[in-house]
């Protein structure tokens, strides 16, 4: 049985550099985080662990504690000003290609466009982003498309949502609405696009594919989508401990990727575990 890495996989820079935000705090249990800081249990167990306070992504009470800080996936600046009026230092981690995302749909806001997000409305960036905008759309794909009465509309995306629904739900808008003016900022994230792509490459020469990530983690959530939806046997995990060494029976090549807030020594856990199987399960005669 052959292991094959997808070129691209794994952490991000923005989960990185939120992560190496975190390590500088002295005093973590001075500090509540505005929710989860990534989708991934196991960097929620290590904060958790160094004394890190959580409130609810949804939380409308002011934090006890002196710091708040702000997640990778970031927060309205409406929100971002009751926190700093309540008296609280903030600490932001918010990813640039996140912020980026809110500057876009204000910008198309003031272009005089009613803002349509491509993504999930109950996801906390998509909740950031819109909580700043007059009248927001949220859908979540082409299945969701109206028509909308203005002749103005402008188009951004959740970050991780990915390249071919983005254009398929694009395409939708601009059919349902042939009498309005629409304009996209693409502000899909490249690492997103980047791993996207390196799964397509990889799921033809696979016949199993293992995405290693969290469970409320969107892109490795769209990860084993994609890979289901190619026709690949999809396992998603989050760690090596989920890997059930009947289901790799027969397979002669795995495909290994993972979601952008997977820690690298998840990645080589489960690769080692992958190797180790392959070592002593030889693939039935076909």
């Amino acid at each position: 049985m052959q292991i094959l890495r997808a070129d691209a996989m794994g952490m991000c820079f923005g989960v990185r550099d939120a992560l190496a935000a975190t390590e500088q705090v002295e005093q973590p249990d001075q500090v509540t985080m505005h929710g989860e800081l990534v989708h991934n249990g196991e960097v929620l167990a290590r904060l958790d662990a160094r004394g890190f306070r959580r409130s609810p992504e949804r939380a409308r009470a002011v934090p006890a504690t002196p710091a708040v800080l702000i997640t990778a996936h970031g927060v309205s600046d409406r929100e971002r000003a009751r926190l700093a009026a309540a008296g609280k230092q903030i600490l932001d981690t918010t990813c640039p290609l996140v912020r980026r995302a809110h500057e876009a749909a204000q910008l198309l806001e003031r272009e005089g466009r009613r803002v349509v997000v491509i993504g999930r409305a109950e996801h906390v960036e998509v909740r950031g982003i819109v909580e700043d905008l007059q009248r927001p759309v949220v859908v979540a794909g082409p299945e969701q498309v109206q028509r909308w009465p203005e002749a103005r509309l402008g188009v951004v995306c959740q970050t991780t949502t990915p390249d071919e629904r983005v254009a398929a739900t694009f395409a939708a808008i601009r059919a349902a609405n042939p009498h309005a003016d629409v304009r996209l900022i693409d502000t899909v994230c490249n690492p997103t696009k980047a791993r996207g792509r390196a799964l397509e490459e990889l799921l033809p020469r696979v016949d199993a594919l293992v995405v290693v990530g969290g469970r409320d983690s969107n892109n490795t959530r769209k990860l084993a989508e994609r890979g289901r939806a190619r026709g690949v046997p999809t396992c998603h995990v989050e760690s090596e401990r989920e890997l059930v060494p009947g289901w790799f029976e027969g397979r002669r090549a795995v495909g290994l990727t993972a979601g952008t807030s997977t820690l690298p020594e998840t990645i080589e856990r489960v690769h080692r575990w992958l190797c180790l199987l392959a070592a002593t399960a030889p693939v039935r005669a076909s």
